[in-house]
């Protein structure tokens, strides 16, 4: 079934588009900026075909959009924000493409206008969420980024937006009130989101996208911001005693992770013909799904996020055809994995695994 407000563009199913938007972040504790995602374009290929390369673009998007929860999750703590960045990020940009498709032709300079508009919106959403939350940390910091995540969409909602040769009109809950010409054009409507708009996004585009946050993110481990945040993970208390500035750098974590979401709802909202402000969306489940990426795949591993997100954004496409039984081997499978990677004893084997096959030392000649 599609998500509500319209069909996925390029033949795409609803799991893989949901999942194929997903952006991630940063998560200041295991200090990994997240990544990308969102691709399509699968244009007028076979059924088989299809579902084959939409799952392909869901698995990458999904490992970019896990990234975040980790730098935010170890130095700040908690964090369930993810999908209401992704949302700022979606809306922002749909709405500027809707409002410039007309007087900008060409269709790359458009699009990274979109990305552009998209990143720096919710980079600023988590610059000023950022500033109360960086005092919060547990339980107390899951809480109030859910509620953010929460807000967002409604107020997304409830916000009614349109233009026509009179200039722009804004109505809050009731779109009635606005009296729009014939030529007029909806930019917001309401729950009904932001319709008609242009497919922009691609596999391509995904594909540079991931690498360019990838740079990013490695660059940034390995930087003297990346230690400092990794000082800040280890042990907050030291790194203060030694001068680093605790609030600088969560701030600083918080808000590019929060920009790279919003980076990834640019792919999302342009791989649809419409985005709407849903539960299915951009809900807490959306957040959690994130979240299980980067646990799932190991707290510390690039490389096991990476075959996390594949693995798990494969697999519901691989089962569809056992209907009824899909979710259920699909948790099985989850709960599995969970065991293999974090059970002591399944730690123990793999280390006596990885000994036998790991090549006995040289002796150095006397």
């Amino acid at each position: 079934n599609p998500p509500a407000g319209g069909e996925p563009a390029g033949g795409l199913s609803c799991a893989s588009c949901r999942s194929i938007g997903l952006l991630g972040g940063f998560s200041v504790g295991d200090h990994y900026v997240d990544g990308v995602a969102s691709l399509g374009g699968t244009g007028g290929a076979p059924a088989d075909d299809v579902v084959g390369v939409d799952a392909l673009v869901g698995a990458i998007g999904i490992r970019e959009a896990g990234n975040k929860a980790r730098i935010l999750q170890r130095a700040l703590g908690l964090s369930l924000g993810h999908a209401g960045f992704m949302c700022v990020g979606a809306f922002s940009s749909a709405f500027c493409t809707k409002l410039l498709q007309d007087s900008i032709q060409n269709e790359m300079v458009l699009f990274l206008i979109a990305i552009a508009v998209g990143t720096v919106a919710a980079a600023f959403f988590g610059f000023l969420i950022g500033i109360p939350v960086l005092r919060l940390r547990g339980d107390y910091l899951a809480i109030v980024t859910l509620a953010f995540g929460e807000i967002i969409k409604n107020v997304i909602n409830v916000l009614y937006i349109a233009k026509d040769e009179n200039g722009f009109h804004f109505a809050i809950s009731d779109g009635n009130k606005i009296e729009l010409s014939e030529d007029g054009i909806w930019l917001i409507n309401g729950a009904k989101g932001i319709a008609k708009i242009p497919h922009l996004s691609s596999f391509t585009a995904g594909v540079i996208m991931i690498l360019v946050i990838l740079f990013i993110v490695y660059n940034f481990v390995n930087s003297r911001t990346g230690r400092a945040v990794m000082a800040i993970r280890d042990n907050r208390i030291a790194a203060e005693s030694v001068g680093i500035n605790i609030t600088k750098f969560k701030l600083m974590a918080f808000t590019i992770s929060a920009a790279i979401a919003g980076a990834g709802g640019v792919l999302y909202a342009h791989n649809l013909s419409t985005v709407t402000a849903t539960p299915t969306n951009f809900g807490y489940n959306m957040s959690i799904m994130i979240l299980v990426f980067v646990v799932l795949g190991g707290m510390g591993s690039f490389r096991g996020s990476i075959i996390a997100a594949v693995i798990l954004t494969l697999l519901p496409e691989v089962l569809r055809g056992l209907k009824d039984y899909r979710m259920l081997i699909y948790s099985i499978v989850l709960i599995a994995m969970m065991l293999f990677n974090w059970a002591p004893k399944c730690i123990e084997m793999r280390q006596r695994i990885a000994a036998k096959f790991k090549k006995p030392a040289k002796k150095e000649a006397v």
